[in-house]
């Protein structure tokens, strides 16, 4: 039995259709996946990597830095690789990354991101031997000897007084209440008291004897 000519026509040309579909479903799926612009931003540098593009068109990417132009516009293929140097800056300042894809616009890039600044540290130096004479140092006051414990045996000074061992005379008893007057104070004395009794026998006898 002969199959109609026709109906080979249609199988034909429907495998033909669902082919040509595969193929364009899968040409349009591999550059929206493979298109990955990856880049990265320190306080000192920007990193470019831009993988898996089409080499067939043209393709740019320009770096700004605060508004001034880092890297102009580059034309590059399927690949872009670069890492540049940032200026040096004392506040924060944007990056800016701009890649235009030749294929179309939605695998363009304009992306922008923050430089930090870097911490600053003083390098290391060597310190140097010191060329100052050093200063004379002052010489300890002498210590006072410490009197010792034990007692002088050495004779005293011939200068010290020596007291005196002689008998006083009779005129230095002043002060004792004997002197050189007492034994005429103690006769007269004694004379008056005699006078006075013989008085007063006197005066008894004549009494008597005129009462006799």
């Amino acid at each position: 039995m002969k199959v109609p000519t026709r109906a080979w026509k249609r199988s034909g040309a429907l495998i033909a259709g669902v082919a040509v579909g595969f193929v364009g479903v899968g040409l349009c799926a591999t550059p929206a996946s493979a298109h990955t612009p990856v880049w990265t931003v320190t306080c000192s540098e920007v990193t470019v990597d831009l993988k898996a593009y089409n080499g067939n068109v043209t393709n740019t990417v320009t770096i700004t830095v605060d508004g001034k132009d880092l890297l102009p516009a580059k034309e590059f293929g399927r690949e872009f690789h670069e890492t540049l140097k940032l200026p040096e800056h004392k506040t924060e300042v944007p990056v800016r990354l701009v890649v235009k894809a030749g294929d179309g616009e939605g695998f363009s890039r304009d992306e922008t991101k923050t430089s930090p600044v870097c911490e600053s540290t003083p390098p290391s130096e060597t310190p140097k031997p010191s060329e100052t004479p050093e200063p004379s140092k002052t010489p300890e006051p002498s210590k006072t000897p410490e009197p010792s414990d034990t007692p002088s045996t050495e004779p005293p000074s011939s200068d010290a007084p020596v007291p005196s061992t002689s008998a006083p005379a009779p005129g230095d008893l002043a002060e004792t209440g004997g002197s050189s007057a007492t034994p005429v104070i103690a006769g007269a004395a004694v004379a008056a008291v005699l006078a006075g009794g013989g008085i007063l026998v006197a005066t008894r006898k004549r009494r008597a004897a005129a009462r006799g």
